[in-house]
């Protein structure tokens, strides 16, 4: 009796997702060869020109991570570049200011300076829809 139930339940569970319970076998559809197209060529795009400063510089954006990061993160670049720049915008300025401090006074016997100092403000709009100016800070540092 289980043997049969077990039969009518595989039935059951078969006819919902719509398999055949009969003995035909299920006509299998033969798979037609696809027609081979000749390779088109690629049209060759012109190289954009790339303009090239005479120093290369790499920028520090701050963001909410520990100070010490990017202080980390600074020095790292200064090792490999001439100049690094360290950019902030609005609550974030006083986070690049320290940072840039930090590196021109405790390793000033490596020998890197604040070369340079940018400040702007550009117009933004706020989340509920209002323009605001938000202020921005851009401190280049260099080895002497």
């Amino acid at each position: 009796m289980s043997s049969n139930k077990k039969s009518n339940d595989a039935e059951d569970i078969l006819s919902e997702f719509g398999s055949r319970t009969n003995s035909e076998p299920e006509p299998v559809a033969e798979p037609t060869p696809e027609p081979v197209a000749e390779p088109t060529p690629e049209p060759v795009a012109e190289p954009t020109p790339k303009i090239e400063t005479t120093e290369e510089r790499n920028v520090i954006f701050i963001g909410t991570k520990p100070i010490m990061d990017y202080v980390s993160a600074t020095l790292t670049q200064l090792s490999t570049r001439p100049t690094i720049t360290i950019k902030a915008r609005g609550k974030r300025i006083t986070q690049a200011v320290d940072v840039s401090q930090m590196i021109a006074k405790r390793m000033d016997a490596v020998g890197f300076v604040i070369s340079d100092v940018r400040i702007s403000s550009e117009l933004l709009t706020s989340q509920d829809g209002k323009e605001r100016k938000v202020s921005n800070m851009e401190i280049d540092i260099s080895k002497e």
